[in-house]
């Protein structure tokens, strides 16, 4: 037999299948509990051995440690995480991911069929949100396992192909084959779930012995740490300090998997021979047990393995964000003036933020061509914004109204005010940064004079955002009075953009079906938040004039 016998059409939409049904699992299980998930890694992170626990638990959740990696760095970026604090919960995602492999070693692909039937019919027909997450779950759970028997029918006859047995001789006797087998595999699916499933699939149908296919294990803990690395493209020097670790402690974890190669195999046949394990679960407990061993050795080190990043990727870490969502409860400061002073500290924090996020959805828009990281990292803060407007508001309206002046009672409507004139402004930049995706999807771009006139308006927006918490500052009826004119010279500059963009249109110098028909709605969003920037100090300018 050849490898042109084999039904490779079989094996490649089996691969398709187990593919698609990581993913559509994994967006299932994370639109039912990513949100709350996001919020245990804010909330119980802050220490390495939480980070640890919370790491392992959200990525078997997910069944996904790049996410739960993408997720960490983009904390990072956003300034809600140290380097230090992430360091456990990359850790903890070694552990979690081998969940999946032990899912497939659980061998249930006789109800694979029943699960897709199920969850499709579910999907067809139920209207909630939450009902039809839940039936993307079972249906990427079926095709996930009914893909491992459709590649496992093609695979099978592997071990009568010659040249194939010949390789898997090959890795039985030189580890170093498996492991790089496994490197370039994970790197090229950017899994390894999926990676280490075909390796079971290899060493069921006997086509490899187990000593050959424990180097690919090996090899998928260092192939997944591209999606750190690529995450972290373009992110400030803790990002890139995460990425590496990530990428060191895996290799650590591979090295020391080689050396103690022989007792992990000599463990494992003594398992298989007297407790009758299955092939397949054979490879999941003995990835368990690699990377739960590789944490054991490695965790009590872990702040010399930060300190040696450190000294490799040199540079200031970013200011973090000094909001502590813990601390914003009304329990912690009973006199009134105290909480409220806190708000307000909270508020210029979250304006902070927002701002800087506005920042990076200029950068984005004023790129020539699409950045997925750049355009997750802007979803990642708004995301923040949101969950810290949450905490702001949530924390202000528990506070305790019978004790209460007047003053601090129209501080308390004020700042419920500000928060959510900030939270709106976060909402309408996400929505540029979402034309401006239009845009580089579909390989367009907008005409030198539309870049300028946008920008302008950037930049003009910066001052008043600035300005508005000047004035809740100093309370100068100056600087609120400049802040309208700054607004109507805003309106001018929309309207004045708007006039000239259609010009552009009939002299043909935008010609750009998708830049043509989305400019003007940018236009809008920039001229609503400056609005809200002015909504920001006129609840306050009211207040003073009565």
């Amino acid at each position: 037999m050849t490898f042109a016998d084999i039904r490779w059409d079989l094996f490649l939409g089996g691969l398709g299948l187990f593919l698609f049904g990581i993913v559509l699992m994994g967006d299932g299980l994370k639109a039912v509990a990513g949100d709350k998930l996001r919020g245990y890694i804010d909330k119980y992170a802050s220490k390495s051995w939480q980070g640890l626990v919370i790491g392992t638990v959200v990525t078997a959740i997910i069944q996904s440690s790049s996410a739960t990696t993408a997720i960490c760095i983009g904390f990072i970026r956003a300034g809600l995480m140290t380097f230090e604090q992430s360091a456990g919960i990359i850790i903890g995602a070694n552990i979690g991911t081998t969940v999946t492999a032990f899912l497939i070693g659980l061998d249930v692909g006789v109800i694979a069929p029943y699960l897709i039937f199920i969850g499709s019919m579910a999907l067809m027909f139920v209207s909630r949100k939450n009902l039809q997450d839940i039936s993307r779950i079972l249906i990427g759970f079926g095709i996930l396992f009914y893909s491992l028997t459709v590649m496992s029918d093609a695979l099978s006859q592997l071990k009568e192909v010659p040249e194939f047995m010949e390789f898997a001789k090959a890795c039985t006797a030189n580890p170093f084959i498996g492991l790089f087998g496994g490197v370039v595999l994970t790197m090229a699916m950017q899994s390894s779930s999926a990676s280490i499933g075909i390796i079971q699939l290899f060493y069921e149908s006997g086509a490899m012995t187990f000593i050959g296919v424990i180097p690919f294990l090996y090899g998928a803990n260092i192939g997944t740490t591209i999606t750190a690395v690529l995450a972290s493209i373009g992110g400030n020097v803790s990002a890139q300090r995460s990425a590496l670790f990530h990428t060191f402690f895996n290799c650590i974890g591979a090295t020391l998997g080689m050396i103690f190669m022989m007792p992990l195999y000599n463990l494992m046949t003594y398992l298989a021979s007297n407790y009758g394990v299955a092939p397949m679960m054979q490879i999941a407990i003995t990835h368990i047990l690699f990377n739960v061993a590789t944490t054991i050795v490695v965790f009590p080190f872990i702040k010399q393995l930060c300190w040696l990043i450190k000294k490799i990727i040199k540079g200031e870490e970013p200011k973090r964000i000094q909001i502590n969502v813990e601390d914003l409860n009304p329990k912690n400061f009973p006199i009134v003036s105290t909480a409220l002073s806190v708000a307000y500290k909270s508020l210029q924090e979250l304006k902070n933020i927002v701002k800087d996020n506005i920042q990076n959805t200029q950068n984005y828009a004023n790129a020539k061509e699409d950045n997925e990281e750049d355009f997750d990292h802007i979803k990642e803060t708004e995301n923040v914004i949101n969950r810290l407007d949450h905490s702001i508001t949530h924390f202000i309206t528990n506070l305790s109204y019978d004790q209460m002046s007047e003053d601090s009672l129209e501080d308390t409507t004020l700042y419920l005010e500000v928060a959510k004139n900030l939270e709106r402004i976060g909402d309408l930049s996400v929505n540029i940064a979402e034309f401006a995706k239009m845009v580089h999807e579909d390989g367009d771009h907008f005409s030198p004079g539309a870049y300028e006139e946008v920008n302008a308006m950037f930049t003009y927006l910066y001052v008043m955002l600035d300005e508005a918490f000047e004035f809740l500052d100093k309370k100068d009826v100056a600087i609120y009075e400049k802040l309208i004119t700054q607004e109507s010279n805003l309106d001018n500059m929309e309207y004045e953009s708007r006039k000239n963009h259609f010009k552009r249109m009939v002299n043909k110098e935008c010609t750009g079906a998708v830049a043509s028909s989305i400019y003007a709605d940018i236009l809008g969003n920039l001229e609503r938040m400056g609005d809200h920037c002015c909504n920001i100090a006129r609840y306050a300018f009211d207040n003073q004039r009565q």
